[in-house]
């Protein structure tokens, strides 16, 4: 009897601290909610700092995410980071497609447009968001963005392991 207790109590312990799937999405939240992601996925003009302060030099989106014509985001940030890390880079700097614009939405708004093809960027699978995650330069500036700027709470690594966890679940939403 006493060890039916046993095992019935761990049991009931363990279903408590394993995570519910839509909790699976948490570490991905803390790292694509983090400035180094909200900065650029915003729907008329780029963020900037910790604060998510609107662009210094006034840049908007423009047609295609790339800047106005007159002010091209391409004309201050290069292929790196330059001047010390003071002005960021990485190849083809640009804002986020407006359809995975994640400016004003909550954690479960993010997870839904992440796993939506219509709004990610047509991924259709986890794999294909993972894969998006471990290879985009822009996705990976975030953990070197340089002029000691935060980076995102997970190392890049913890953060694909997360993916792939979120991703072999189903990519569950949080409620």
């Amino acid at each position: 009897m006493k060890r039916l207790l046993i095992l019935l109590l761990a049991a009931v312990g363990a279903a408590q601290a394993a995570p519910t799937n839509g909790a699976l999405f948490d570490p991905i939240a803390s790292v694509v909610q983090s400035p180094r992601c909200v900065n650029c996925h915003q729907a008329e003009a780029p963020r900037q700092k910790d604060q998510g302060v609107l662009h210094a030099q006034q840049v908007v989106r423009g047609r295609d995410g790339h800047g106005a014509p007159a002010l091209q985001c391409a004309a201050c940030h290069q292929a790196a980071n330059t001047a010390q890390g003071q002005v960021p880079g990485a190849p083809n700097w640009h804002l986020a497609p407006l359809s995975m614009r994640w400016q004003g939405l909550d954690k479960k708004g993010v997870c839904q447009q992440m796993r939506d093809p219509a709004r990610n960027g047509n991924r259709r699978s986890g794999d294909q968001v993972i894969e998006h995650m471990k290879t985009d330069p822009l996705v990976l500036w975030a953990w070197n963005p340089g002029a000691k700027r935060t980076t995102p709470p997970l190392s890049h690594d913890e953060f694909i392991k997360a993916l792939q966890q979120w991703a072999r679940a189903g990519m569950p939403c949080p409620d």
